[in-house]
């Protein structure tokens, strides 16, 4: 089994002067799921190389078992520094693919041309995608086959308005996911703040925040298994 792993290049936090970048749980969490069930992994992003890292998501109060194990594994940290560009991918070569939050992506993979047009072909091939916390902002501009929002009707969740306000990110982000996913018509539920919440739909899973990467990735596993 193959799967994409999509990391956002963007590593500004608006125009607060602070760094952003993907959350390094809902990488290193989903990526462990998968790679010790024998999933191969590909790893690309929008430019490329290394992706930025969310310095908060390195802070003390952040760290789980899955994130000392990725501080420890050097030789996923090199692959990491050499992510493929998007432009570089095809998803035909993929079972599936999984998109790690952190704030990044609400900057560029809601926009970007190449990450909308993969996660149309993976639908329309019949592959599921996984997107978990800020990342299934990516999904703003996907279309399904019908021409119609990708999530319009469908069960979706992503990270909350509620939790924005607790990181004191509300007016700094370019737009709210949860009020973004409702707009598109999705079937937007949520579940405690920062506990795991995880729903599918059809080929389309998502995960509420950090503590969902872990669940978001078995999900895409248990799919991808059968």
């Amino acid at each position: 089994m193959n799967v994409l792993i999509v990391l956002t290049s963007h590593d500004k936090l608006g125009d607060t002067g602070h760094k952003t970048g993907f959350w390094i749980e809902e990488f290193a969490a989903p990526y462990y799921t998968l790679a010790d069930a024998g999933v191969n992994i590909t790893l690309a992003s929008p430019k490329g190389g290394q992706p930025p890292i969310d310095p908060k998501s390195d802070a003390p109060d952040a760290q789980t078992d899955a994130t000392r194990r990725f501080k420890a594994d050097k030789e996923l940290q090199q692959k990491l520094a050499h992510t493929k560009k998007l432009s570089e991918v095809n998803a035909a070569d993929f079972d599936g693919v999984f998109y790690p939050g952190g704030h990044g992506p609400l900057w560029d993979l809601s926009n970007d041309k190449q990450s909308i047009h993969l996660l149309e072909t993976f639908v329309q091939q019949g592959k599921p995608v996984a997107l978990v916390c800020h990342a299934p902002a990516a999904l703003a501009q996907v279309k399904g086959p019908d021409g119609e929002p990708l999530v319009k009707g469908k069960k979706v969740t992503g990270f909350t308005n509620s939790e924005e306000e607790a990181v004191q990110l509300t007016d700094v982000v370019p737009f709210l996911l949860e009020d973004k996913l409702k707009e598109l018509g999705g079937n937007y539920s949520k579940g405690a703040d920062w506990q795991s919440y995880v729903l599918k739909d059809g080929l389309l899973i998502t995960g509420q925040n950090p503590a969902s990467s872990e669940d978001a990735a078995e999900e895409l596993l248990s799919m991808l298994q059968k």
